[in-house]
């Protein structure tokens, strides 16, 4: 599933929002019944509807510039056409500001654009004042409750991360320990065997050799994962591929059909890479299960050119009350392929169902 950048999408929502805000402007301003009276004045107004329409495509950059322009503009316009609002529409990019910066920028920023609105009494009334105030107010704490929704989300988002990175580093504590004990082991004996039987004790030294390397490629991982509380070891041995069998003659007791496509010896590739990709397909099935309430899922595991991919399809709906791309399983999927170099893409298909589909480069140890 192709999915589009932040920086790509941003871009066109601002860019989307300022030609409806500019196209609102532009109608009130050349067809509305207190439109200035020279055509100077109608063009003169309608280059500020540009101006403050157009601050809304650079006002993530800067956002407080951005929204003194808007509001330069909007007196130019509250002059021409007092008609379209206090300072023309200068809410929307304070609901701009307010999304970006905290009350503490923001609050100074909506009293600015209050102190004057008693103007509004010389060419209205009462009535256009308290309009003014409440477009105000309304366009500041539309942004401030955005801002405040972003915030817990990024709060989410960070803890499930950090949560997983724990739950990876303690699996991946397991499988160094067993290298390490590898190592000790046959050092013990090729010790015990050096003078008497050189040759077993050099095989001892080459095995000792395969278990460095290998416990050096799943440290690289480890050093990624930064855990606050490394707590305490899994009691059993961590997951290989070989046992992916098993997990889905697991999954098919509670009613989903699994078929698994399994090509290229997975057997050699390093204990973390193995352990990772299994998780990912076990939460894959189990968000197929619990979330999905999907019948049939496929599972394919291919390994070739130092890359391993993963691919799991189910036919399940995908529940609007939930989106995939935001759910704690997926973040933790995705942070488990880019600890190791690789990268997980997750989202509903065209035709229906949801796909989970993963590349992890493997570095064998040699």
């Amino acid at each position: 599933m192709c999915r589009w950048p932040r920086s790509t999408i941003l871009p066109l929502i601002d860019g989307g929002i300022a030609a409806v805000l500019f196209a609102l402007l532009l109608v009130a301003v050349t067809a509305g019944g207190q439109r200035p009276d020279s055509p100077t004045g109608v063009v003169l107004a309608v280059a500020l509807c540009a101006v403050q329409a157009g601050c809304l495509l650079w006002i993530r950059r800067r956002p407080l510039p951005a929204l003194a322009v808007a509001a330069l503009a909007g007196v130019g316009l509250e002059v021409l056409c007092p008609q379209l609002g206090w300072l023309g529409q200068v809410a929307v990019p304070l609901s701009y500001v307010a999304r970006l910066r905290p009350p503490r920028v923001s609050l100074p920023a909506l009293g600015v654009l209050l102190a004057p609105t008693p103007w509004k009494l010389v060419h209205g009334g009462w009535r256009d004042l308290l309009l003014a105030v409440a477009g105000l107010g309304l366009g500041w704490a539309l942004g401030e409750v955005q801002r405040g929704r972003a915030e817990r989300r990024h709060a989410r988002r960070a803890r499930t991360i950090s949560q997983e990175r724990e739950r990876i580093s303690r699996e991946l504590h397991d499988v160094v320990a067993h290298h390490v004990a590898v190592i000790a082991v046959q050092a013990a004996a090729a010790e015990d065997v050096l003078d008497e039987h050189p040759e077993q004790a050099r095989l001892a030294l080459g095995s000792i050799q395969d278990a460095a390397r290998s416990a050096l490629a799943e440290l690289r991982a480890i050093l990624h994962a930064l855990t606050a509380d490394p707590g305490p070891d899994p009691a059993g041995p961590q997951p290989r591929l070989a046992q992916l069998d098993a997990l889905a003659d697991a999954v098919r007791a509670v009613g989903l059909q699994v078929t698994m496509d399994r090509r290229g010896d997975t057997v050699g590739l390093p204990g973390g890479v193995q352990l990772s990709a299994y998780r990912i397909v076990q939460e894959s099935l189990t968000n197929a299960v619990r979330h999905g309430r999907a019948t049939r899922a496929e599972v394919s595991v291919r390994y070739d050119d130092g890359e391993l991919r993963l691919e799991v399809v189910n036919d399940g709906p995908v529940p609007p009350a939930r989106r995939a791309a935001d759910g704690h399983g997926i973040l933790g999927m995705r942070e488990r392929a880019r600890l190791l170099g690789g990268t997980l893409d997750a989202g509903p298909l065209p035709a229906g169902g949801f796909r989970v589909r993963a590349r992890i480069p493997v570095r064998v140890a040699r």
